[in-house]
């Protein structure tokens, strides 16, 4: 749509006010809500917008070890810009127009730290290469009987889960909180955010979604969206989402696996389809696990990006721990699916709810393209059966610090994402680790305060 009509469409409706949003470093969803007038300005020129999003943590504490923003630039503004193709109005915040934004305009290639700008970028070499991604994500989370002012009054202690059990696929739970469940669905739905289906999984109020494919950014978009959206609606049924990728040790953590496939130039064909393969499977798509699989180790705070990640890849429990894939295998990192031409893709298994969705699919089709670049060959033996017990998989990183100084470190991941990014995403990284070792935990203070 013309911005003018876009524009004169807005005002025939007598908007006053929109809402616009940017995403930070860990793809929390940052805004403000302007008057149209200076929407419109916005629009024609640029928008100023403080960089500390990008200088500090999900917490709003500024990190004191990162080089492009911080106390010692001053915090100035980024020139960012709304991209009007991300338009949709607001279901449950009376229809309000909503646009997101990047800071591709912020120099030459934008600013390093945005992941949507990242994203943007490894689109488009993908379709430099003469390919179509598209993608889409699947959620896993948990809801409970709370309100943020219950959760802060109990300390976050024992949240009531939504409903009680382990009641996968259930016909039963989800028609208990069928408003909730309903209203989901269909706002999301309304939202621009097209769920293909929605269960529940295991779990005492757990619940999973899939969104609909669509090309790798604007599959970026809905991801992201829908976290924001998630929360939001479960705030007007007085209840709390949380995408958390381990909020209890003795549950399954929350997945946010990344489906995809590439596409030839008309969207005519499959290009990771092949009838002749035994396991239908083509050249490109091999070399595109073998990426995969090769990158992985170089880059997987992208996937699990905190230090609660590395809880859900502990192994045993529906998330994978080592270097492997398999067709149809859901114990492996990667997950072929090959029922058919038309749903033919790859299933990147590793990546947790908790992540930045724009960060997940860079990782994803960067790496897979440059095993295409590269011309790799899948060396990697397909794991038949029980993943979690093959012993000739190499294994990933343990925790958060293990995986930062491996990235941190990398030549690879320079090459992938650039040195400014990798240095600024490290470093925020290697923030969240101190923040952690600093603590004291609920733990050492029952094993230690009285016996040791």
């Amino acid at each position: 749509m013309p911005v003018s009509t876009l524009i004169e469409e807005l005002k025939s409706k007598g908007e006053q006010k929109i809402k616009i949003a940017f995403a930070d470093i860990d793809g929390i969803l940052r805004g403000k809500m302007v008057h149209i007038d200076k929407f419109i300005d916005i629009v024609e020129n640029s928008i100023g917008f403080c960089n500390v999003i990008f200088g500090w943590d999900s917490n709003d504490v500024c990190y004191d070890n990162v080089k492009l923003t911080g106390w010692h630039t001053g915090y100035p503004d980024a020139k960012g810009s709304i991209d009007l193709t991300t338009f949709r109005r607001v279901p449950w915040e009376g229809n309000i127009p909503f646009f997101l934004g990047d800071f591709s305009s912020d120099g030459s290639k934008g600013l390093p730290s945005c992941s949507r700008t990242l994203l943007a970028k490894i689109a488009a070499e993908c379709t430099e290469l003469g390919y179509v991604p598209l993608f889409a994500e699947e959620f896993e989370w948990f809801n409970f009987q709370e309100t943020p002012e219950s959760l802060f009054q109990k300390d976050y202690k024992n949240p009531q889960p939504l409903t009680p059990g382990m009641f996968g696929y259930s016909i039963l739970r989800s028609s208990l909180e069928n408003e909730y469940f309903n209203d989901l669905f269909n706002k999301l739905n309304a939202f621009d955010i097209p769920i293909e289906g929605m269960h529940t999984e295991t779990g005492p109020g757990v619940y999973e979604a899939a969104i609909k494919y669509d090309t790798v950014l604007e599959a970026g978009d809905k991801a992201t969206l829908f976290k924001t959206a998630v929360k939001e609606i479960a705030y007007k049924h007085n209840l709390i989402a949380s995408f958390m990728a381990k909020w209890n040790k003795d549950l399954p953590g929350c997945g946010g696996h990344i489906h995809q496939s590439l596409w030839d130039k008309e969207r005519n064909r499959n290009l990771f389809w092949d009838d002749s393969d035994k396991k239908k499977m083509s050249a490109l798509l091999k070399s595109y696990i073998a990426g995969q699989l090769y990158c992985l180790p170089h880059i997987l705070p992208m996937y699990a990006p905190t230090v609660n990640s590395y809880k859900r890849l502990s192994g045993g429990a529906w998330a994978p721990s080592t270097l492997t894939w398999g067709v149809e295998n859901r114990t492996t990192a990667l997950r072929v699916i090959n029922s058919g031409m038309k749903y033919a893709r790859l299933e990147t298994r590793v990546a947790g709810a908790d992540a930045n969705p724009y960060l997940v699919m860079a990782a994803a089709l960067a790496s897979g393209l440059y095993g295409i670049r590269k011309n790799l060959n899948l060396e990697v033996t397909e794991t038949i059966g029980n993943g979690y017990t093959n012993e000739l998989s190499v294994a990933l990183p343990l925790d958060l610090e293990k995986a930062t100084l491996a990235m941190k470190k990398s030549e690879l991941a320079r090459e992938l994402f650039g040195t400014e990014f990798v240095e600024h995403y490290t470093a925020t990284r290697e923030w969240e680790w101190r923040q952690f070792t600093n603590q004291v935990t609920d733990w050492e203070i029952r094993r230690y305060f009285e016996i040791i």
